[in-house]
């Protein structure tokens, strides 16, 4: 069949499929995208094809560059990392079953061959092109985590024990709700069998944990450890601890959880991306991510720890997010069997049961899915916009899915027209019943195939040959933040390792180099002074020196020496009320390097990436003995009339000169936040877009569609004209006949003829009459099929160009400048600043060279 044209927003999932003679017809599925916002139930027997529908689903979403968190606990969804768009054996080789091919009797080459030539066909049967395999691969990046292991890429839970962003004043009740599931999660893994809310374990761990997230403190094991065993609280309820919970039976749960910590194996808990849902969903550099979630090496209680706890930190992330009503992000579970029971209250159940009740709120979509229909909660299912039913097992399979199916139709307020029994009854592989509360009525559907060749289950080595050998290196470090304001920057430099640098020799003289001090100038007591912090150190002033000099170099000698110089310091504030735009920026400024400070030029003057808790009150000390030497100051430095006028030089400088770079897309009116960084601000802005877009479309649909509707009930009526004139034209045909008949009859047996041929004349005419009307009927048809086929392909065209305008939102960015008012320009201090510099003197084989380097401008990537 022809696929159907390219539209985001439009998930192409298969055709409809006639149920009563069991055949495809060629009219495709566009499942809307925003119904996912209000969930969706898959349900159906092993071999129904639930793996291929929710995988077709998934390359849909990764198509139109939805996010989405995965959680795989069989092993399926890694099959969506297997995506050939040659179609070449060879790609298909490695990963076909060998006990398949055996049991065709074929080689693993033939097989993979055979597999190859399948592939082909079904897509081809579907209308479905490399290049749209292709243009999958490159909108979604795929990553497979491996909590508990290292085979994949491994997940570091401690980001889960970290205090939620959350203002507590307004989220207590969420945040103790998070409190709650936590610690049910971590009584299971370290396996205490305690009730997390009633029993003492869970009331002591929920109580540490509250002391320190109110305060907004982060916790890891070790911290809860010796909170255990040391409460940071007194009491609990009207009792002591030591009432409540004796210290002795505090020790054993402490030393349960230090078991767990002790374990090698569970290292590999504490490596690898920290669990944060907004870098699980997006990018470092903000592009939508699939982040499969392998949990199918884990033993019950681990996966069950994995999954609690990932489910809380998705509502704690959705509670962060703005409300929209278009699909921001997805949540897949592929087997939600154990963890939404009807009667059970296991600790994954209440953070899915609220996500359902709250997050189409906030465009997350939820979809669940089982091929256990029995043991779930389908009273918390109600909640579900879209069911998808494949082919069950056994009746009491159907039984269940009806009831729940029939409380969803309640809560819609749908009635129930329709026999579900039947049409359920009736399905076959791969054929789907699909009940959604924003469509008309219950659509029957065969799937298409899926683009990920769907090899079946893979293990953990597969996993780690899918995804090469990942390393445990540390996540990769927070994207920097803007530039600030148009003052030009400190250079940043990056530094080879420190174990390149040679130890920094002693000094061979003691002498104070030309124009510098062993001891610092006396100040007069009216003169502010600061000290510039020392980052870098005399090892890492040696490696800078190397490097400058291009090549291998024997360090002589080197100094600490303070430059003298003026320091302001002023606080910026930019006001853009329009834009709700109230943003204060601390600016601070050395002006230094020359012997006379009057009439000073704070343009020339260098913006110091400090801030003012930095400044030390006295001078560094670098050891060794080596001695540290002062400039001598320069004219004016030590008049404090002079210090103080510099500081309306410089108010004056900075409301001339200092002004707000804003970022902005004016059509959207969406502009980049003043300390936001590029992920957070793409990401802002590709969920705008996508409202904008999808609010585009909608009215595009509305108006185009009426057009499309009057032009269709214009053609029906012209084709019940058609018919009925073309009836007419035959009844007048054959009175035609008749009479002409009628006429040679007459001729021959000497009746009169004159009546009978002018009556015949009449027929002939009215039979002309009625052929033309046929034609003109049919011309009128076939104009207003050629006027309702250009309305649906311009309105295709029109929703390309929408989709297409709003693919390439960040080409239409924008900068705006903002200046601050006069009064807006507050500086805080003008001091004398002494500035710490490391001067290097080495050999170059070429002779003595003597370098300066600033030792208080941070080296990128290092910390101090």
């Amino acid at each position: 069949m022809q696929a159907p044209p390219e539209q985001l927003g439009s998930f192409y999932l298969g055709a409809v499929y006639d149920l009563e003679n069991g055949v495809r017809t060629e009219t495709p599925i566009n499942y809307d995208a925003r119904d996912l916002v209000t969930h969706a139930v898959c349900v159906g027997m092993t071999g129904s094809g639930k793996t291929g529908l929710c995988i077709g689903l998934l390359e849909e979403a990764a198509l139109d560059k939805v996010p989405a968190i995965l959680i795989d606990p069989k092993g399926d969804i890694t099959n969506l990392l297997l995506q050939f768009p040659d179609l070449r054996p060879e790609d298909f080789q490695p990963w076909v079953n060998v006990d398949d091919a055996r049991r065709k009797e074929k080689t693993v080459e033939e097989f993979a061959a055979a597999i190859a030539e399948t592939w082909r066909n079904g897509l081809a049967d579907w209308g479905i092109t490399g290049d749209r395999m292709r243009l999958l691969a490159s909108h979604t990046r795929y990553t497979i985590f491996t909590p508990g292991s290292e085979m994949g890429a491994p997940l570091n839970i401690m980001g889960s024990l970290a205090a939620p962003q959350l203002d507590w004043t307004a989220e207590s009740e969420a945040i103790r709700e998070r409190i709650t599931g936590t610690v049910a999660a971590l009584l299971g893994l370290a396996g205490v069998n305690a009730d997390p809310v009633r029993g003492r374990e869970g009331i002591l761990l929920a109580n540490i944990f509250e002391h320190f997230w109110q305060q907004g403190k982060n916790l890891d094991l070790e911290t809860l450890i010796n909170s255990i065993t040391n409460p940071p609280i007194k009491k609990l309820g009207a009792f002591e601890v030591d009432v409540f919970y004796p210290s002795k039976d505090r020790f054993d749960l402490a030393m349960k959880f230090n078991a767990l910590l002790a374990s090698p194996k569970f290292q590999s808990w504490l490596q690898g991306e920290p669990l944060d849902v907004d870098r699980l969903l997006y990018s470092a550099d903000g592009q939508p991510r699939h982040s499969v979630i392998y949990i199918a090496h884990l033993s019950d209680s681990e996966r069950m720890f994995i999954v609690t706890l990932l489910l809380e930190n998705v509502l704690t992330w959705m509670r962060k997010q703005s409300g929209t009503t278009s699909l921001r992000a997805l949540l897949y579970f592929d087997e939600v069997f154990g963890y939404f029971p009807p009667t059970a209250e296991p600790p994954s159940k209440r953070p899915l049961l609220t996500l359902l009740k709250q997050a189409r709120a906030f465009g997350l979509g939820v979809v669940l899915v089982t091929q256990n229909p029995v043991d779930i909660d389908y009273k918390g299912l109600t909640n579900a916009g879209t069911w998808f039913i494949g082919k069950l097992q056994a009746e009491r399979d159907k039984e269940r899915v009806l009831a729940g199916l029939k409380g969803a139709l309640s809560e819609a307020g749908k009635s129930e027209a329709t026999d579900y029994s039947r049409l359920i009854t009736k399905l076959g592989n791969r054929v789907f019943l699909m009940h959604n509360v924003n469509d008309d009525g219950p659509v029957v559907f065969h799937t298409r195939w899926a683009m990920s060749y769907l090899r079946g289950p893979l293990t953990l080595p597969q996993v780690r040959s899918l995804v090469g050998a990942p390393s445990s290196a540390p996540a990769p470090s927070t994207p920097a933040a803007p530039a600030p304001p148009s003052v030009e920057a400190v250079p940043a430099v990056t530094t080879p390792s420190p174990a390149s640098a040679p130890p920094p020799p002693q000094s061979d003289r003691q002498s104070a180099p030309p124009g510098f001090l062993p001891t610092q100038p006396a100040i007069p007591p009216d003169i502010k002074q600061a000290y510039l912090p020392c980052l870098i150190d005399d090892r890492q002033a040696i490696r800078l020196a190397g490097d400058q000099a291009g090549v291998r170099v024997s360090v002589k000698d080197v100094q600490l020496l303070y430059d003298a110089g003026l320091l302001g310091v002023a606080a910026v504030r930019f006001v853009d009320q329009r834009r709700s735009i109230n943003e204060e920026l601390e600016v601070m400024l050395l002006a230094a390097g020359g012997r006379q400070m009057t009439g000073l030029d704070w343009g020339r003057a260098e913006q110091l990436n400090l801030r003012t808790n930095q400044l030390a009150s006295a001078p560094e000390t670098p050891g060794d003995d080596q001695p540290v030497f002062f400039a001598d100051l320069p004219e004016g430095l030590a008049n404090a009339r002079a210090v103080s006028n510099a500081a309306k030089e410089l108010a004056d400088w900075l409301y001339y000169n200092i002004q707000l770079p804003l970022t902005v897309h004016p059509e959207l009116g969406v502009y980049r936040h003043p300390n936001e960084d590029d992920r957070s601000f793409t990401i802002r802005l590709q969920q705008a877009a996508r409202e904008r877009r999808d609010a585009e479309m909608d009215k595009l649909r509305a108006k185009a569609e009426r057009e499309i509707q009057r032009v269709a009930e214009r053609l029906a009526r012209e084709q019940q004209g058609l018919a009925a004139d073309q009836a007419k034209a035959q009844a007048r045909q054959a009175e035609q006949w008749v009479n002409i008949g009628e006429s040679v009859l007459n001729f021959f047996t000497g009746r009169s003829t004159r009546r009978a041929v002018s009556s015949a004349t009449s027929k002939i005419s009215q039979a002309q009459q009625a052929s033309m009307r046929v034609e003109e009927s049919k011309q009128t048809i076939a104009r207003l099929e050629a006027e309702k086929r250009q309305l649906e392909e311009q309105l295709q065209a029109d929703i390309a160009a929408i989709a297409d305008r709003w693919e390439h939102v960040a080409d239409q960015l924008t900068t705006e400048q903002l200046k601050p008012r006069r009064t807006d320009v507050n500086v805080r201090a003008t001091a004398l600043a002494w500035a710490p510099v490391w001067q290097v003197r080495y050999d170059d084989g070429r002779g003595e060279r003597t370098i300066s380097i600033p030792a208080y401008a941070e080296l990128d990537g290092e910390r101090r």
